[in-house]
């Protein structure tokens, strides 16, 4: 995504949450959705950003969601990306099916406080399905259990959501896709699988870039 970002003009960052990626290091069982919203707000603050398009892909939709809420005078636009996407006091388990239980057996099968990665899409490529490999890490069981605490209500900043429609067996969501129509909000659909970032980089820059340059 970014050399296509960037040829469309814009500029990029993808902040790394506590405990995954350069940042595995920090991996801990008290890291929680709150862990991860202040690293995006520390992005937000110490780079000096403004007028900021906020994407949140799955889970990552919990976290834009906080961020937005702290700190809606930087942001201009908000994109859930096939993400979740909370009301006050919802933890990403109360968004799931039967999710306590699922991701507390899932950690338990574990080390009892990380939740493995879910599997990658069937229609990742060989290669790009090793790329994925290499870096995807478990999370702490708390990201997924901590209930988004809203201060402001719902947010005001602009919303668009772009769903995936080659869904998963278990599609968690369809619920905000029909909520983002419901609401009126900018609404799009891509044929892509749930991480088109990886699987369909076009056409989803092409995606974000009509999002951004609309009424602009």
């Amino acid at each position: 995504m970014h050399p296509l970002m960037a040829a469309a003009g814009h500029r990029l960052i993808t902040p790394t949450y506590t405990g995954l990626g350069e940042r595995e290091h920090l991996a801990s069982s008290s890291n929680d959705l709150e862990t991860h919203i202040q690293d995006m707000l520390g992005v937000i603050k110490y780079e000096d950003l403004h007028d900021v398009v906020l994407i949140g892909h799955s889970y990552g939709g919990m976290v834009a969601t906080g961020v937005a809420d702290r700190v809606a005078d930087r942001i201009s636009k908000l994109i859930y990306l096939d993400a979740f996407v909370p009301r006050d006091g919802q933890a990403h388990a109360d968004l799931i099916p039967d999710g306590h239980r699922s991701l507390e057996a899932r950690a338990k099968a574990g080390d009892g406080w990380r939740v493995p990665p879910n599997p990658t899409p069937s229609d990742t490529s060989d290669a790009d399905m090793k790329w994925i490999a290499d870096r995807r890490l478990p999370q702490s069981l708390k990201c997924f259990l901590t209930p988004l605490k809203l201060r402001n209500g719902e947010t005001k900043v602009p919303r668009s959501y772009i769903y995936c429609k080659r869904v998963a067996p278990s599609d968690p969501f369809r619920q905000f896709s029909d909520r983002a129509k419901k609401e009126h909000w900018d609404y799009h659909e891509m044929d892509a699988s749930h991480s088109p970032h990886i699987t369909a980089p076009d056409i989803l820059a092409a995606t974000l870039q009509s999002i951004v340059t609309a009424h602009a």
